[in-house]
């Protein structure tokens, strides 16, 4: 086997600015992220991605130093199993190169056996006008936040990010802009304790047509205080920073109704699998998010979307230079119909 891996700069369409971007330098407009390749010696191969956050103490910097660890004799399509047994073994963390490493070795793996990665995984075939992903809006002043919703006019559901002292000058702007449309809010732990949340929460309640909120507190609160807030709140909870792994599915049923996985954070599609099955089991709402990234994650995460109620995969209609097609976002619904690509993750480099 022989891998390879390069540093791609996404640009965004617009600044981005979450919660825990407040006070640290206020956002970005540039998202640097980790390609791998693989290739084995019979030709075959598989690429990966990796987009790491600062928010989980890893940058590029971080998947690269792992990356270079790595010895691609230890890797084979043919046993990704046991592959990542390898990988895994090497240090702790790095989730985000794991991640890329897992996709590459899937990717391959499903076209040599001629299927598409979720028939590959037993998921069946993908669901041609099921899925449909919300689009976010981050933080920025309510003209501008306005401003973009006007221009995500064509997608049925929004997800904003909240989490600023101007959360309700935000809000009232960007439901003007979306009129009727159902928004999700995404906290990203910007309110500090239960009682601020539960405000935020009766408050957004009244709107009518908020469907969740996802994060709204740190995840290290204790859990009773999640709890707490799970008892009194009038919306639905999502745990996204609360919910890193399967291994976090007993806390999570106590705190939230729901929990957002999203590849980076676990590891890969092997553990994401595992953690919306969990999820699953324990009778917990399922979402399937993601970073700012390219079509190669983003499909990735498409092919697990039978596991799920809600998506937010939309990092890739978030960027202006996207290198690969693959699954495409046709007014908020996932679609792989007219992608040329057929096996693994159905993407190809442009």
């Amino acid at each position: 086997m022989q891998i390879g891996f390069r540093r791609f700069d996404l640009a965004l369409r617009h600044h981005w600015a979450i919660a825990t971007d407040l006070g640290r330098g206020g956002g970005k407009s540039v998202y640097p992220v980790v390609f791998v390749d693989l290739t084995d010696a019979e030709g075959r191969s598989g690429v990966g991605e990796a987009s790491p956050s600062s928010q989980y103490q890893e940058t590029h910097e971080t998947v690269t130093e792992f990356l270079a660890q790595v010895d691609p004799s230890r890797l084979s399509f043919d046993d990704v199993a046991g592959s990542m047994a390898y990988v895994e073994g090497l240090a702790p963390g790095r989730y985000p190169a794991k991640c890329a490493l897992n996709i590459a070795l899937l990717d391959g793996a499903a076209k040599a056996a001629g299927k598409p990665l979720c028939e590959y995984l037993g998921l069946g075939a993908f669901a041609e006008g099921k899925h449909l992903s919300s689009f976010t809006i981050g933080i920025d002043t309510p003209e501008i936040m306005a401003r973009k919703t006007a221009e995500a006019s064509e997608y049925p559901a929004l997800k904003m990010k909240l989490g600023s002292p101007a959360d309700r000058e935000n809000f009232a702007a960007v439901r003007g802009a979306a009129m009727d449309r159902w928004i999700r809010v995404d906290a990203n732990a910007g309110w500090k304790t239960k009682e601020e949340a539960l405000r935020n929460i009766e408050w957004l309640a009244a709107d009518g047509k908020v469907e969740f909120v996802e994060q709204p507190m740190p995840p290290e609160l204790p859990t009773a205080e999640w709890a707490w807030l799970k008892e009194r709140s009038p919306l639905p909870l999502i745990g996204d920073e609360l919910y890193q792994s399967a291994s976090d599915v007993d806390r999570c049923a106590e705190c939230v109704h729901g929990i957002n996985v999203k590849l980076v954070k676990t590891g890969g599609v092997t553990r994401g699998l595992e953690a919306l099955q969990a999820a699953r089991d324990r009778g917990l709402k399922t979402m399937l998010g993601c970073m700012i990234e390219s079509s190669v994650l983003i499909s990735a995460g498409a092919h697990l979307a039978a596991l799920t109620d809600y998506l937010d995969l939309d990092g890739n209609v978030l960027i202006t230079n996207d290198p690969y097609t693959g699954v495409r976002n046709l007014r908020g619904v996932l679609s792989f119909d007219g992608v040329s690509a057929s096996g693994g993750l159905r993407v190809a480099a442009k």
